[in-house]
């Protein structure tokens, strides 16, 4: 028994002596988890307010908030810090000097999900610069001198909720990161107020969800004046988005160098905006979004009689697809009226209502139909040209006509005949008429080589001037004559 209480006393005067010589080797080593020039608390570490010129070495891996800000900082390099802190969440380096930042300055830091780089001197956002940081959530930039962002600086932040640019020199709206199904798709709020730009991708702007547009901050920029702008933003302030409720004096617009609060254009005589209906036509099929102010709300549809839509309903036209929109399968005219989107969320709830207009005629008919107005104008101006055709293809009556038989005579082409009351030629029978009553015509003939045209006379012929005769005796044409001589314009004599 001596021999075992020997050997167990012996097993615990050496657990007693290495538990010693931890306890000596943890009290006699380096200080690295808090730098001389921080002050530390857990894992946060704060190294605020030191004029550091560089980041301080030796940082402990288990840190978890580093904040750096208010120093000289003025690059920031990919050796930065010799320690992968993988357990860093949070960066502050807000006002320093820093003008550079490398491409590889974020790999060992792959889990941040907070960086603070506002109030620097950063003046161009370069590709790929944060293509590391794929677990980001928010990142402020504001209060630089940022010109240029780069469409690709932003590439692989699927995770990026906030993005701050306000306050620096961008001319141009950086479209691709707003744009519907682009690189950032948890995006929520973007803010570009108090920069430099000019004009608006507006028909862009107008087509984006209202969660998008509801943190899409504009104001204090110099931007056109126009009645689209001035749609724009009547639409954000009918809706009530913060964007625009927040900051409505300070949304303003440029023309001949004069300032203009864009909600008082009234030197453009811009029409009043008004909520636009949903319009559809018969058969057609529709979807019609439930456009909240914030993702993952809940969504029950009411139809204009009071009655929910339900899910999935079988033989029903109407039904609520999956995300939440109104779908119409073959809309009929009874589908119209005003449709009201009840929407619950964990902060607020919201109510949209939309109204549907039904045409009760298809957009796309058979090839044989045709529309009510293109089949009116057709048909006028089948009736001008028919008109037409009328007055200026029929022949002329006196163009039907043969030919003529040629006179006999061979002198002059004008031969004339005498009208008379009676039916014969007798120059005995007007003896007992008026003797007033003497009267010649002379009529042109188409044909002889004294005449032109349409029976004129050429110059130097002249016209036959009968004799005179006794008092109440009339002279008797050729009555060959009178038959061939008649001509368009009968001339008195």
């Amino acid at each position: 028994m001596q021999p075992q209480c020997d050997l167990r006393g012996l097993w615990l005067l050496l657990l007693s002596l290495f538990l010693l010589l931890f306890e000596v080797a943890r009290a006699g080593r380096p200080v690295v988890s808090c730098p001389a020039a921080c002050l530390c608390a857990s894992n946060i570490l704060s190294c605020s307010k030191q004029q550091l010129p560089n980041v301080p070495h030796s940082l402990p891996s288990y840190t978890a908030l580093l904040d750096l800000s208010h120093n000289n900082l003025s690059r920031l390099r990919a050796e930065w810090t010799p320690t992968r802190l993988t357990h860093l969440h949070s960066l502050l380096l807000s006002h320093n000097h820093l003008n550079f930042i490398s491409s590889e300055a974020f790999s060992p830091v792959p889990n941040l999900r907070y960086l603070d780089l506002s109030s620097n001197q950063l003046r161009t956002l370069d590709e790929f610069l944060f293509s590391e940081l794929q677990a980001l959530e928010v990142l402020l930039l504001y209060n630089n001198h940022i010109m240029a962002v780069d469409r690709c600086a932003f590439d692989d932040m699927a995770q990026l909720q906030k993005l701050y640019l306000s306050q620096n020199q961008i001319s141009r709206f950086p479209l691709e990161l707003v744009k519907e199904g682009a690189k950032l798709p948890k995006l929520t709020l973007l803010d570009l107020s108090s920069n430099k730009l000019k004009n608006l991708p507006l028909p862009d702007l107008q087509k984006l969800p209202a969660w998008i547009k509801n943190g899409l901050y504009l104001h204090n920029n110099p931007l056109h004046c126009d009645c689209e702008l001035y749609q724009l933003f009547s639409h954000w302030q009918y809706r009530q988005l913060s964007s625009v409720m927040d900051f409505q004096e300070d949304l303003y617009c440029m023309s001949s160098k004069k300032l203009h609060n864009v909600f008082n254009l009234s030197f453009l005589n811009c029409s009043e905006y008004k909520e636009r209906a949903w319009e559809a036509h018969l058969g057609e099929t529709l979807t019609i979004k439930c456009d909240t102010k914030q993702q993952g709300m809940t969504k029950v549809w009411v139809t204009p009689n009071n009655k929910q839509v339900l899910d999935e309903v079988a033989n029903s036209t109407v039904t609520v697809s999956k995300d939440g929109s109104l779908h119409f399968q073959k809309v009929q005219v009874e589908d119209g009226g005003v449709y009201t989107c009840y929407a619950m969320g964990e902060s607020f709830n919201e109510t949209l209502s939309v109204e549907l207009k039904v045409y009760n005629f298809t957009l796309h008919g058979h090839h044989d139909t045709l529309n009510t107005a293109y089949t009116t104008l057709v048909g006028c101006i089948l009736s001008v040209v028919l008109v037409l055709i009328y007055l200026y293809l029929t022949p002329c009556r006196c163009w039907c006509r043969g030919v003529e038989k040629p006179s006999s005579h061979q002198g002059d082409s004008l031969s004339s005949s005498m009208l008379s009351t009676t039916p014969n030629h007798d120059p005995m029978a007007g003896g007992d008429k008026d003797d007033g009553f003497d009267r010649r015509v002379a009529f042109l003939e188409p044909a002889g080589p004294g005449q032109g045209q349409n029976g004129k006379l050429k110059p130097g012929n002249t016209l036959p001037v009968p004799e005179a005769t006794g008092k109440g005796q009339r002279r008797m044409s050729d009555p060959e004559s009178v038959s061939s001589v008649f001509s368009d314009t009968p001339i008195v004599v």
